[in-house]
């Protein structure tokens, strides 16, 4: 079994507002980034996951998010699989 690290964000759809997205934005511009158009809020998880493969691994992250990280209602994610590294353990 190797260890693989998923690198997992979650964020709300286009079609759902965001209201800590929108306060975000606007604490930005406040700063004096004018440039900000917009900001999306989101959840980032990192799983450490021991499985025989990358794709296992990868799949046990896909499970993972539609069975209990991603509310697919008014979320979505994307899911990168990588192995871990040793000194991050």
């Amino acid at each position: 079994m190797s260890r693989f690290l998923a690198s997992i964000a979650v964020t709300l759809k286009p079609t759902v507002n965001d209201p800590e997205g929108l306060t975000i934005a606007s604490a930005l511009h406040n700063l004096g980034f004018a440039g900000v158009a917009g900001v999306r809020s989101g959840k980032l998880f990192e799983v450490a996951i021991e499985a025989a493969s990358a794709d296992e691994a990868q799949s046990l992250a896909e499970d993972m998010c539609t069975r209990l990280l991603a509310n697919p209602v008014i979320e979505r994610y994307h899911c990168e699989v990588g192995e871990e590294d040793p000194e991050e353990g």
